[in-house]
């Protein structure tokens, strides 16, 4: 199957398809809109990010090596961001799921890992996101990647994931959309439901008052404009 090839101004955030696997709104606020905000569940994931994410901590045991903030890119997604951890395991069979190391003898497994809070999720959103820094990992590094893990805090286990065909199609899927959302630069009207009450932009997306006005823009100048006409 080919896929497009996106140039360098087209590159979009890698972490930005787990928002848009949560929520499309979400996604366009924080990356059309330029909103943020905070919550407990956003402070607790940086808090454990940074554990993770020191890029000179990196460490080399026998057949094995732990690379930490792994810069990453792929321009048949058009994706650049960061890898918590991609650890490299020693083989000594060359195949297309090993490749080679600068400087350093036989051949490797590549395996991406994503640090995560909380416990694993009903919904793909995190299986995705991981699923992209394995596409990112594989252009770079010409291989092909098998699994990666998602590891998270509240049970302290690592999840393995099966990058297959499935999850590689949904992600190609989701990034088309991404990128067409973006060149449009409009947000989605709000789909309200369950995941609302634990979205960090809940008060500043106000699903159930802005769902007419597609954007928080919109609703702001609506109400200024309403104001203005009552003043």
């Amino acid at each position: 199957m080919m896929y497009k090839e996106y140039n360098d101004e087209e590159i979009l955030m890698l972490s930005g398809i787990q928002h848009f696997a949560f929520c499309r709104r979400q996604w366009a606020l924080i990356h059309i809109e330029q909103l943020w905000a905070e919550n407990v569940r956003t402070i607790e994931g940086q808090f454990i990010h940074k554990r993770s994410d020191d890029p000179f901590l990196d460490e080399t045991r026998k057949g094995l090596r732990v690379v930490r903030a792994m810069p990453l890119v792929s321009y048949s997604l058009g994706l650049r961001g960061i890898a918590d951890v991609v650890e490299f395991t020693r083989v000594e069979t060359e195949s297309q799921y090993s490749t080679t190391l600068k400087g350093r003898q036989g051949f490797w497994i590549v395996t991406p890992i994503e640090f995560k809070r909380g416990k694993p999720k009903k919904d793909d959103r995190d299986a995705v996101q991981l699923c992209a820094q394995a596409i990112c990992l594989e252009e770079m590094m010409n291989v092909k990647i098998e699994y990666g893990e998602l590891y998270y805090d509240q049970i302290k286990h690592r999840q393995r994931i099966d990058l297959n065909e499935q999850i590689r199609s949904r992600v190609y899927c989701l990034i088309d959309y991404m990128h067409k959302m973006f060149k449009e630069g409009k947000t989605p009207p709000a789909e309200v439901g369950k995941h609302c009450s634990i979205c960090s932009l809940v008060e500043l997306c106000n699903p159930r008052l802005t769902k007419k006005y597609r954007s928080v823009s919109n609703y702001i100048n609506a109400a200024f404009n309403e104001s203005e006409e009552l003043g």
